[in-house]
């Protein structure tokens, strides 16, 4: 058994993971965020962008585009070279916390070869409920030029360490402002997801069956089938873009936010952001928070995001 050392875990690089994907592939990850009829700069139009969180379903996603296979969810999770330091995982008690992207560079409409996501864990902390691990991600094309940053945070339940509280962070996501207590918010956007929208979001790569088979659902305390927490993720993002970015993809320059609760397929969402300040590069700082209207609960807090600010485009 190997020496439980959770300090040395953090800083450990991964191997770099080959990723693609094609104008396909973008165009079933904007319906997998709830894209509609008339979102024609994410649909396809002579205005047609990729949608800029579309990153972070890479990792789940790999190369899978080159023969169109499905990845088998349990074998990508409990698959890759034991981490020195870190006890071992149970893949089926894994909370996803906090997920943010950077977009550095607009995504091309096809990949090509020789793109990668360059992974380290960057920060490690245990509590008396688990270990929570902290990553950064960045994508790179084939000459080593970074298109966007990611960093995600998973909360392994249940699981020790030394059994000792310790934290450690070397890197880390801009972290949001409070929520003003004192004015309504600046923009509010209500969207629906579909009864079948987890079955079009996992077409983009997580293929956890968590979110298709009802008896898992059960099984784990959320009396069936979850949406998946970035596809949530993505129906926010969305909603910043149209109300702040003038529906213009490339408005999007950072975004991030904890995931609070789950949402059900079908469940009716509502965000709402508030304006808190200059972001960087002539950007527009927001914080922002998603209620589900369906249970009446917070499903994502702790918003931020830098948007370049602009009126509605015409067609």
């Amino acid at each position: 058994m190997s020496e439980i050392d959770l300090a040395k875990a953090v800083g450990h690089q991964f191997d770099d993971q080959q990723v693609s994907w094609n104008q396909r592939d973008l165009l079933i990850y904007a319906v997998g965020i709830g894209a509609k009829a008339d979102d024609y700069s994410i649909v396809n139009d002579k205005s047609w962008a990729p949608f800029p969180t579309y990153p972070v379903v890479l990792m789940f996603k790999g190369m899978f585009c080159i023969n169109q296979d499905t990845v088998n969810f349990r074998q990508l999770m409990s698959g890759g070279k034991k981490v020195s330091g870190l006890p071992a995982f149970d893949p089926n008690r894994v909370v996803h916390g906090f997920q943010s992207i950077e977009i550095l560079r607009p995504l091309p409409a096809v990949s090509g070869p020789g793109w990668k996501l360059k992974k380290r864990i960057v920060g490690v902390n245990e509590n008396k409920t688990g270990i929570v691990l902290e990553d950064e991600q960045v994508l790179v094309d084939s000459n080593g030029t970074p298109y966007a940053k990611l960093y995600s945070a998973s909360f392994n339940l249940g699981a020790k360490g030394t059994g000792n509280s310790f934290s450690k962070r070397i890197a880390g996501a801009p972290q949001a402002k409070p929520v003003p207590k004192d004015r309504k918010p600046d923009w509010v956007v209500q969207d629906r997801t579909t009864p079948e929208q987890a079955i079009v979001y996992r077409l983009s790569g997580d293929y956890n069956m968590l979110h298709i088979d009802p008896s898992i659902g059960k099984a784990a305390g959320f009396g069936g089938v979850i949406l998946h927490g970035l596809s949530t993720f993505g129906f926010a993002a969305r909603a910043l873009v149209s109300a702040v970015g003038g529906g213009d993809p490339n408005a999007l320059r950072f975004f991030g936010t904890r995931f609070t609760s789950p949402v059900k397929p079908g469940d009716a969402l509502e965000t709402s952001v508030w304006e808190v300040g200059p972001g960087p590069d002539g950007t527009t700082e927001v914080s922002f928070a998603t209620k589900n209207l369906t249970n009446g609960k917070a499903c994502l807090g702790g918003g931020i995001a830098y948007v370049k600010k602009q009126e509605k485009g015409r067609l």
